[in-house]
């Protein structure tokens, strides 16, 4: 018998794979999918027959020991509505041709640790498990609308350009992870917009090229895990945790262009705002990102012990205009920030926010945002005082030209502090506070001080003391006299050549001391401003 050529398919092929077999050599797309709709949905219980299958070790054979394309035909593996049998195995293997699988259905996980790949896209696809620890591709890795339903593994895996899983839907494993993605590189974006995830993400140490999009995504935790566990992540560009437009006709799972649709800035007819949900705790801390974080129309459904943890993150700026989460606590100790885009209504209240250390240099409000709101905000994160936050916020306001709300976010700090001092000296901040507002507004101490000079000018005018020495004294002026006890230091040559006696000498030394008091703040205030740079 003559034994066959390299490019001769094996005798024991069925007839669905040696359409396989045939399809891959000239680079066509092999299809088996029926007109009926509802036999040709990966994910219905409704199984499909022998004729629709083919064996995962023969697409194995393919992809890394294939036959030769026809002449002017470029090998690729591109199949649709076929189902694949047994375990795909390609760990440590290098394959060169192209593979497009749409709306397959596997029989048990995808093996792909450590694998070279040009190209890899599976679209629709139900997978029971991705295990593609340090996967490597060239090109593009595409999972829009598959279903996996005991998670994804892509650690350590390197990219060559984008990651799209739009419209994935993930199960957990047995540890609760749906995506576990931790060192993972992607060179240019990670697209995951409308993804449903029921387990932990995690991209601990991911490194993102461009952006990463999680536009209307609903992420769900599992049990003592969080729904996005991404510390030390670095995306070059933005990360979106933003809402996205969908619509019956570009929403439904086999419908949506890879890409989705959630770029669209403005509602096209028909369509509707699905937010980004996130039900469970969210870590960022560490991260990078060039551009901005963007937390635009999101959800956060929080336990009391749950976090939406943004320690130490890095970014010219965050946007922060999402719903306020109704529990946990919205952290951002040790943030470093140019810009703050906020809105009154996202930040959660008293004991919900923490920001010791949060570094911010613009403040844009989007919408109403007063005084009085920013001062909750910054009361909501410090439920024990620390001048730190206000002194910021001072600093960011006075920086924008608004030094009379600098003043107000001073003289509120002065007020928290006052709550924690013993009682003699809460009873001095008390007084400094109704009389001249701590020094923060000068124009209270020049009202007392006509207020006082006028009594005391009006008093000693009914009243001419005697001179102490009948040759050594200036001529008697009431106005002078009054105002000679009230200015401290200064010298108008009234005071100390008249004889007081009785009630007057308590008016006059009611005068002087009151003097003082008004001087000290104000002196004390002027020194505080002087020191704002």
């Amino acid at each position: 018998m003559t034994e066959p050529q390299d490019d001769e398919s094996p005798d024991w092929l069925s007839a669905a794979e040696l359409g396989m077999w045939q399809s891959f050599r000239n680079g066509s797309t092999y299809d088996l999918s029926t007109s009926d709709p509802l036999l040709n949905d990966p994910f219905s219980p409704i199984p499909w027959g022998t004729e629709r299958s083919v064996r995962a070790r023969v697409m194995a054979l393919l992809l890394l020991s294939g036959p030769t394309a026809l002449p002017g035909r470029v090998a690729a593996l591109k199949l649709r509505g076929i189902q694949i049998t047994g375990t795909l195995n390609l760990a440590g293997g290098t394959i060169a041709p192209y593979v497009e699988l749409n709306h397959c259905r596997f029989e048990n996980e995808v093996v792909l640790p450590e694998s070279h790949f040009t190209t890899l896209r599976m679209v629709g696809c139900a997978i029971p498990r991705l295990e593609a620890a340090r996967l490597h591709t060239e090109g593009d890795l595409h999972l829009p609308r598959c279903r996996v339903d005991r998670g994804i593994r892509l650690t350590d895996a390197q990219i060559g350009t984008d990651l799209l899983i739009s419209q994935i839907d993930v199960r957990p494993d047995r540890l609760g992870r749906a995506i576990t993605a931790d060192g993972m590189s992607v060179a240019q974006d990670l697209q995951a917009d409308q993804i449903e995830t029921y387990g932990e993400v995690s991209l601990r140490g991911a490194k993102i090229g461009v952006s990463l999009s999680l536009r209307g995504s609903r992420l769900r935790a599992a049990a003592q895990r969080r729904a996005l566990n991404a510390p030390q992540l670095t995306v070059e560009r933005s990360l979106y945790m933003t809402g996205a437009w969908v619509s019956e006709e570009t929403g439904a799972p086999g419908t949506t262009p890879p890409h989705g649709i959630g770029r669209v800035s403005t509602p096209l007819h028909g369509t509707r705002l699905q937010p980004f949900e996130c039900r469970g705790g969210v870590r960022l801390d560490d991260g990078r990102f060039g551009d901005a974080v963007d937390v635009d129309q999101a959800r956060f459904f929080l336990a009391a012990t749950d976090e939406v943890s943004l320690r130490r993150i890095v970014t010219p700026e965050l946007r922060f205009k999402c719903e306020r989460p109704e529990e946990g606590r919205v952290v951002l100790s040790g943030a470093k920030i140019v810009t703050l885009v906020d809105m009154s209504t996202s930040w959660p209240g008293p004991g919900g926010l923490a920001m010791g250390g949060f570094v911010y240099e613009n403040l844009v409000p989007f919408g109403h945002f007063p005084l009085p709101r920013r001062l909750e905000w910054v009361a909501a994160a410090t439920p024990e005082y620390s001048p730190e936050p206000y002194e910021r916020l001072a600093q960011v306001l006075r920086n924008s030209g608004e030094d009379a709300d600098a003043r107000e976010v001073l003289l509120a700090k002065q007020r928290r502090r006052r709550e924690t001092l013993p009682l003699a000296a809460k009873l001095w901040g008390y007084l400094q506070d109704w009389t001249v507002a701590y020094g923060y507004r000068p124009g209270r101490a020049a009202l007392w001080m006509a207020v006082l000079w006028g009594a005391g000018t009006i008093g000693f005018a009914h009243h001419a003391p005697p001179s102490i020495k009948a040759t050594e004294h200036p001529e008697w002026n009431p106005a002078l006299y009054a105002l000679d006890l009230l200015i401290p230091v200064i010298n108008l040559g009234q005071d100390g050549y008249w004889l007081l006696t009785g009630g007057w000498q308590w008016a006059a030394a009611t005068l002087v001391i009151l003097g003082w008091i008004l001087a000290t703040t104000v002196a004390t205030g002027a020194s505080r401003l002087l020191r704002r740079g």
